[in-house]
């Protein structure tokens, strides 16, 4: 007999939100997929469901008795990187992926410790330097062909800019928006080809049997690992920390400090894409790190 899984309800909120017609179609598939899987692999479930905005995590165990858990998600642009991320790391600073199928986007990966994540360390520094030294052996790899390209990222968001400025009104907030292009447009023709996280937040990180500290969760592409460094700055948002960070994480991946900065700055010029044509305000911690990045004493 099949086991009926439970749909969180903050989860088919977020795919409504999120995904609209494609979301309520994953969440009307998704019992059957995770009975599915749970068969086809010889996965007995142990926990309670976990979800994000665009996943379902159910702790399970194999036939053999190792634990796992089983990732059911919605496939995109973003999370069809994934699995692929996953294999070429395998295991060195990220979870280890145990199996997948690609028409489904469906993985199992290693068992990690959900409730420490890199969040609840007390100790900010430490935290950024956690995420620094994981960041620096996830960029050993250099990124796969196919894999979604920094280069036309960023040309996209510089044909979007000039719209952007236009409805942008305080005129320091526009003249900082248009630094951060300026800054990414000299850096464009080099964007880099090692395999970034992109969302290498505190809570995307996990504590292990195996290592102190795992990577989970990429939304991989092939780019400079300065654009990988946002997270950390904005994570636990402190304006007179962020110089401090920055020099951190620069110095423990060994990265040229103008190039990663005109990168972070790409990292802000997405994100103030992203509010104006949702018709947001501009992130205020946003244009405060930009803010402390350029003007910050020689």
């Amino acid at each position: 007999m099949r086991k009926v899984i439970d749909i969180p309800e903050e989860l088919a909120a977020a795919q409504e939100k999120f995904n609209k017609e494609a979301g309520r179609a994953f969440i009307a598939a998704l019992p059957d997929l995770a009975a599915a899987f749970l068969d086809r692999w010889e996965l007995r479930v142990t926990g309670t469901p976990m979800h994000g905005v665009s996943a379902l995590v159910l702790p399970v165990a194999r036939a053999d008795g190792t634990p796992a858990v089983l990732k059911l998600q919605i496939r995109d642009h973003e999370s069809e990187g994934e699995p692929v991320a996953l294999r070429l790391w395998d295991g060195d600073g990220a979870v280890r992926l145990l199996d997948h199928d690609e028409p489904t986007g469906t993985m199992l990966l290693e068992r990690l410790d959900a409730t420490r994540m890199l969040s609840r360390l007390e100790d900010v520094h430490e935290a950024v330097l956690v995420v620094a030294r994981l960041l620096a052996h996830l960029h050993t790899t250099p990124a796969p062909a196919g894999m979604r390209r920094l280069g036309d990222i960023a040309r996209d968001m510089l044909e979007r800019t000039p719209a952007t400025l236009e409805r942008v009104p305080d005129p320091a907030a526009r003249r900082l928006v248009a630094d951060c292009a300026a800054a990414v447009r000299e850096v464009a023709d080099e964007p880099g080809d090692r395999l970034l996280h992109w969302d290498l937040h505190y809570e995307n990180v996990l504590a292990a049997d195996r290592a102190p500290w795992l990577a989970i969760d990429p939304k991989p592409l092939a780019g400079d690992p300065g654009f990988d460094l946002w997270p950390a700055l904005d994570n636990r948002f402190d304006a007179d920390d962020v110089l401090w960070r920055f020099d951190a994480m620069t110095d423990v991946l060994g990265l040229d400090r103008a190039r990663a900065r005109a990168w972070t700055y790409g990292r802000l010029l997405q994100n103030c894409l992203w509010e104006t044509e949702d018709g947001r305000p501009l992130n205020d911690t946003d244009l405060e790190i930009a803010r402390r990045l350029r003007d910050r004493p020689a």
